[in-house]
């Protein structure tokens, strides 16, 4: 099969490069052209839980190639998709080009990507994956896993009953970790999302780590209350959500007296040992004075939210003091937190 990985930053370079080392060639396209000029002369280097390095991506020994989006000019049995989420109705026409008949794109974006890309692609060309890992991109060509090697793994589902690709998909990913193929797809991404949506958001406006965060006072209180109203919108949408990190019930986390606040406040200490130097990626946007994901991430619950009425104050408020940073009116530090308080 014909392979691509489209949005090659760090997530996206680590992917290919277990790819590559398991013997399986992907195209690396990516509109970094330091980051792809590296990848294509001297290849990628991996760190962090692992280390090794791959050869260069330049469509020799039977390898990918690296390549600028305007490079691209054949077509594809799989696109793997890692880019920012605010541009995919751009990118889906463009992708929409470069698909074989029968070839699909698999989201592997934050949030709820797949209606949006369905609309335009059609549900018979868009897979979902949700990873259950993290990279981080240190320089050009170079890229950290900070999840456990032996942790890295995929739930992988599309938006209708069953399709045709999922084995195939499966297979190739396999190749990497261990993948899970939800049939409640968008249970698997909601229970993602209320994670992403807890740590990603915070850390954005406060800095801090994903386990500062889980062992702060304030900080660990308010990551609880968006997933709580992360629970209340599943429920008034009548979306059942996976175990969440595959362990334990979402609805568990639920709470309304302090008493379950605390107890739910110790055991979230514990479960985010393993990510507590993660930070959330937005950040490396908002240092860069780009625009980042916050829209589809805290902001995807706050549009089911008004779909299904139900409030969502506090990834409201979160979704408008990053636009509020994005917009130089003030910067990431803990005192946002204050913000929160006065709700």
């Amino acid at each position: 099969m014909e392979i691509a990985i489209y949005g090659a930053g760090s997530m996206g370079t680590v992917l290919g490069s277990f790819l590559c080392k398991a013997g399986i060639a992907s195209d690396l396209i990516s509109d970094d052209k330091k980051h792809i000029a590296v990848l294509k002369t001297a290849g990628a280097k991996i760190g962090g839980a692992v280390s090794f390095s791959t050869p260069p991506f330049d469509s020799t020994g039977g390898r990918g190639s690296a390549l600028l989006p305007e490079e691209v000019s054949q077509k594809y049995d799989i696109i793997f998709l890692l880019t920012k989420q605010w541009d995919n109705a751009v990118t889906a026409q463009t992708l929409k080009n470069h698909l074989k008949p029968g070839g699909v794109i698999c989201t592997m974006q934050n949030g709820l990507p797949e209606p949006g890309l369905a609309e335009i692609l059609g549900e018979e060309r868009v897979l979902g994956c949700v990873c259950i890992w993290g990279a981080n991109k240190t320089s050009d060509g170079e890229a950290d896993l900070v999840s456990k090697a032996g942790r890295v793994h995929f739930k992988l589902g599309c938006l209708t009953e069953s399709h045709a690709m999922l084995g195939s998909v499966q297979e190739i990913l396999e190749k990497i970790g261990h993948v899970k193929i939800e049939r409640n797809f968008i249970g698997a991404r909601w229970s993602k999302l209320l994670i992403n949506a807890a740590f990603s958001g915070i850390s954005t406006i406060t800095g801090l780590s994903f386990g500062r965060i889980a062992s702060g006072r304030i900080s660990g209180r308010f990551a609880l209350e968006v997933i709580r109203e992360c629970i209340e919108v599943c429920r008034s949408a009548g979306i059942t959500i996976e175990r969440v990190q595959g362990k334990f019930p979402a609805e568990f986390m639920y709470f309304k007296s302090p008493l379950k606040r605390s107890i739910l406040s110790f055991i979230m200490g514990i479960a985010m040992k393993n990510y507590g130097k993660i930070k959330s990626g937005m950040l490396h946007d908002l240092d860069r004075g780009r625009t980042c994901e916050i829209d589809s991430i805290n902001g995807a619950v706050c549009k089911a939210g008004k779909k299904y009425h139900v409030p969502t104050p506090v990834n409201d408020k979160i979704v408008e003091l990053v636009h509020s940073i994005e917009r130089g009116e003030r910067r990431y530090c803990p005192e946002n937190l204050q913000e929160l308080l006065l709700l």
